[in-house]
């Protein structure tokens, strides 16, 4: 949370953020997801969240990314994803 405010401090276009439900308790996790929707419609901010809370993402991301081993292996809209997509992309 304090590294993301230090990034809004900083006024740019592009706000990246790795992770940051990460030990937290799930209410304090939906707020986290909330805040990060409102800075990004808030404030016209692109926002890239690198996160494993897979349906908490989609729910608030316009596009999302599947990665394995470092490179993009699908690409969509984030209404288009799903669990067993994302998953299927990991047991190729």
């Amino acid at each position: 949370m304090l590294a993301m405010g230090r990034g809004l401090m900083s006024n740019g276009s592009l706000l990246s953020v790795d992770e940051p439900s990460v030990g937290l308790a799930p209410i304090v996790k939906m707020e986290v997801f909330r805040k990060i929707k409102e800075i990004n419609k808030e404030r016209g901010l692109t926002v890239i969240l690198v996160e494993q809370e897979v349906e908490s993402t989609l729910a608030i991301s316009d596009r999302g990314y599947v990665m394995r081993d470092g490179r993009i292996v699908h690409e969509d809209l984030s209404r288009n994803l799903s669990i067993d997509i994302i998953q299927k992309q990991y047991l190729l």
